[in-house]
């Protein structure tokens, strides 16, 4: 191996630290900048202010951005995105009605889920009472169009969360969206009815909210039936004994005398709304006492004991879901709740209450210091760096709790910090494989995808939209990222990007790169690094664009390229509903392979200039 691929190696394994490397070749030469209202002193130069605060609050620059914001000054730019509701967002809003399924009602979506599932029931029974073969035939061609709704509703989400990520104006607020998504992570293959929940999760609980008060968003999610159905809440009910409300809310206690009391008492308790794919049992469920402590507000080492767990869940017995053939959403059961007096993280919640139980609950942990550097610290993690200043930290959380949990003022307080400016932070963070699909749909000035192809890519490299099983979401640093096979697919994707195999991507068209398809090597790796990455790239990775010879793709030659259109194929065949049946598998994994990206050419020229550059290690930074 050449001393050019030992060196490239050492860069692509230090993706994995989240170190900068080789920086230097061609920096601005511009001088420090200070902010205008603080005494603070930003050490980056006042171009690669913008260039970070463009990686940083943005999903990646597109042409012009940089531009523009010098235009307006970068602190008046922070500001317009910290008020995404004064920014016109039209033409993305246009593009996103187009989605028929998941602009439908939820209540009518449930109705036509309930339809579907009765559907499936009177073919069942009819299969197995028995039916000729042209019955049989048209009954099976039935279900399939039934089932095409549930599998529509998840690629238009999917798809949905790529376009406003690539196309959106509001770009802090589609950044902080998908942070809070990853923080209150929901698993779109939990049940069958699952997909149209987190119709209404996505667009009416986390977006609205993204930059909102910490409460209103805890609030919106702890009553959204996308994760009362992930975690179980839904069916968590008063255990057997335990006093429980009448449906007018008035008191009740249970009888605790004998087996025989306990099961008429039991037959006395409210018959829970009938949930998809989940068995109906009796009694409370923990889930999301848990996961409401330890991912959502205090953290795991926040202090909260097995009581309290057991508490919460007690506090949040009865906040459950209607059936949906009614329409689903959210309904409170004072039948269901656990109304004797509970103690939670030392506070008395009195007995003889209903949904003010978990209501106060919210309003403890909300408004806990615990939770304040909880959530400033996974903010900054996010914004800033791997391991984020315990000053700053320090400080955002203050502002949290000064400021009642306001998020866009904590947001505010991390991104015109000297710790977010500083030369540690620039480009010290691994994108996520959504970061990296769309970063690249942005720099090549890409149209957003309104098909599911794009989504399968992003599914390919690693993290499949909503696919995330366990309720702590994806990893949010970049050492998780990064291995050989990830680096791979990564190069390979730049590759198919730049062969256009992705919708909506003409590198023949972006400017910068238009006019120089006849020029020689050198300018025309001189123009790629000045579009794709700010001027500045390593000696080794300058090399690599100019000879065309990436060290890791020839080690992998005699293997040839991956058949990226059959690994993204089975990626997204991880996010399906699980309503697929064996051979409507096959259909699907046959027309995902027919739309995906396919096998790649060998390129040469401009496009393999643009490949590599896209699988670089500076362009798998931010």
């Amino acid at each position: 191996m050449t001393m050019r691929s030992v060196r490239l190696y050492a860069a692509v394994a230090a993706l994995s630290c989240a170190v900068p490397v080789g920086l230097g070749a061609q920096e601005p030469t511009s001088q420090p900048a200070t902010r205008s209202l603080a005494s603070d002193v930003r050490e980056l130069p006042a171009d690669q202010q913008i260039i970070h605060a463009l990686s940083r609050l943005t999903f990646g620059p597109r042409p012009g951005d940089a531009l523009a914001v010098r235009a307006i000054g970068l602190d008046n730019w922070i500001d317009q995105q910290l008020r995404p509701e004064r920014i016109d967002d039209s033409a993305i809003e246009s593009l996103v009605t187009r989605y028929s399924a998941i602009n439908r009602d939820q209540n009518d979506l449930l109705r036509a889920y309930a339809d579907q599932q009765r559907a499936r029931r009177e073919t069942k029974r009819e299969s197995d009472g028995g039916m000729d073969g042209a019955d049989s035939i048209a009954m099976r061609r039935e279900m399939r169009q039934r089932y095409n709704l549930t599998q529509k509703v998840v690629t238009q989400l999917q798809s949905s969360r790529v376009a406003r990520a690539v196309a959106s104006e509001r770009q802090l607020q589609e950044v902080m969206t998908d942070f809070w998504h990853n923080h209150f992570s929901v698993y779109v293959r939990k049940g069958q009815a699952q997909p149209y929940y987190i119709t209404d999760f996505d667009q009416k609980v986390i977006r609205p909210r993204a930059l909102g008060k910490f409460r209103d968003l805890l609030g919106a999610v702890a009553q959204s039936p996308a994760m009362l159905f992930y975690l179980d809440n839904a069916r968590s009910m008063a255990d057997s004994g335990r006093p429980t409300l009448m449906a007018d809310g008035r008191p009740r206690a249970l009888p605790r005398a004998g087996a025989a009391s306990r099961r008429r008492a039991m037959r006395r308790q409210p018959t829970m709304p009938q949930l998809p794919v989940q068995r109906q049992r009796g009694g409370l469920n923990e889930n999301y006492g848990r996961e409401l402590l330890e991912l959502h507000t205090l953290g795991v080492d926040g202090g909260y004991t097995q009581p309290d767990v057991i508490n919460v869940a007690r506090a949040f017995t009865g906040w459950t879901i209607r059936q949906p053939q009614q329409g689903g959403g959210f309904v409170f059961r004072p039948q269901a709740h656990d109304a004797g007096e509970k103690i939670v993280l030392g506070h008395r919640l009195a007995a003889g209450r209903g949904m003010e139980d978990g209501e106060d609950v919210l309003d403890i942990l909300a408004r806990s210091p615990v939770t304040a550097r909880f959530i400033a610290t996974k903010i900054a993690r996010r914004l800033v760096s791997d391991a984020p200043p315990k000053a700053l930290v320090d400080r955002a959380a203050a502002v949290f709790l000064r400021t009642d949990g306001d998020i866009r003022e904590v947001v505010r307080t991390i991104v015109t910090s000297p710790e977010f400016f500083s030369q540690q932070a620039f480009r010290s963070k691994v994108k996520s494989p959504f970061e990296v699909v769309v970063s690249a749909m942005r720099a090549l000035n890409a149209r957003p995808d309104s098909t599911p192809r794009t989504a399968q890519v992003i599914a390919y490299l690693g993290q499949p939209i909503f696919g995330h099983q366990a309720p702590n979401g994806w990893p949010e640093t970049g050492e998780s990222w990064m291995n050989t096979g990830a680096i791979l697919n990564r190069i390979n994707f730049g590759m198919a990007a730049a062969a256009g195999r992705l919708p909506g991507i003409d590198i023949r068209a972006l400017p910068g790169l238009d006019t120089i398809r006849r020029a020689s090597r050198e300018r025309q790796v001189d123009a790629v690094v000045a579009t794709l990455l700010n001027g500045m790239v390593s000696p080794d990775t300058r090399a690599v664009l100019l000879s065309g010879d990436h060290p890791m793709l020839s080690a992998t030659a005699e293997r040839g390229i991956p058949d990226v259109a059959a690994a993204s194929a089975a990626a997204a065949m991880e996010t399906l509903p699980e309503t697929t049946t064996s051979s409507s598998a096959g259909g699907q994994r046959a027309a995902l392979q027919g739309r995906a990206i396919g096998n790649l050419p060998q390129l040469t020229g401009l496009p393999q200039i643009v490949g590599l550059a896209l699988g670089s290690p500076e362009f798998q930074r931010r």
